[in-house]
């Protein structure tokens, strides 16, 4: 599976993420537009940036009865979106409700992936605050089976638990990992992290990057620097 870097575009309006864009005049970066972009531009940011011949992961995280996870799939089914997602924790149910949401009647779709953790949760939060005893490795491994036999696409999980996902799953079985760090850069809110290159060697098919690309004095430059570690 060809690997590619997804720069996280978390944005509070449409003008700077377009001003952002704009920047890149030779390549054509995959963005993903999460939930701060896309409540406050809505569907109208997607066309926007869709019209320049990018790739978009729409990255909103449902979570919801399955009725209700269905219908909103199937108004995003109407996006010219390249992928999305939503919380596994909702269990196989919900994520066979999406699936059957999102795909069009030419039975067409997105890739859609499941969230195991999130890459700010630690094993502390895990067990005090969510309440679940088993470790981070053995659940996000448990969630990624369950959104397999539900038939997606993959899961978002940390660069750390990638390879694992691949044995349990498949080399086919998307892996898409956030919680990417220079290794002269700061970790943020981010818990479980690597480098570029680390995620290319643990086996991740996607790194999604932020504030390190976004943020960086050089966006372009920085953006080809990822490329530069994870793609080679």
């Amino acid at each position: 599976m060809p690997k590619d870097v997804i720069i996280a575009c978390d944005f509070p309006s449409k003008e700077i993420c377009l001003d952002f864009v704009s920047k890149f005049k030779d390549e054509k970066p995959f963005l993903k537009i999460g939930m701060e972009l896309f409540y406050a531009a809505g569907p109208d940011m997607i066309k926007a940036i869709k019209d320049q011949g990018l790739k978009i992961f729409l990255d909103l995280k449902l979570h919801d009865i399955p009725n209700t996870v269905k219908s909103a799939m199937a108004v995003l089914s109407k996006l010219d979106v390249d992928m999305c997602n939503l919380h596994a924790g909702g269990g196989i149910p919900m994520m066979e409700a999406a699936l059957e949401g999102l795909t069009r009647p030419d039975g067409t779709r997105p890739l859609l992936i499941a969230v195991t953790q999130l890459t700010s949760t630690s094993d502390e939060i895990l067990h005090r605050d969510l309440l679940i005893p088993n470790s981070m490795e053995e659940t996000v491994a448990h969630y990624a089976m369950n959104a397999k036999k539900a038939g997606l696409d993959g899961v978002v999980c940390s660069p750390l638990e990638a390879q694992k996902v691949h044995e349990l799953c498949g080399a086919g079985f998307v892996t898409v990992t956030p919680g990417i760090r220079f290794a002269d850069g700061a970790k943020g809110d981010q818990v479980r992290v690597t480098t570029p290159a680390l995620a290319r060697e643990l086996g991740s098919d996607y790194i999604v990057v932020g504030r390190p690309i976004t943020q960086a004095a050089d966006p372009v430059e920085a953006y080809r620097r990822c490329v530069a570690e994870f793609v080679g």
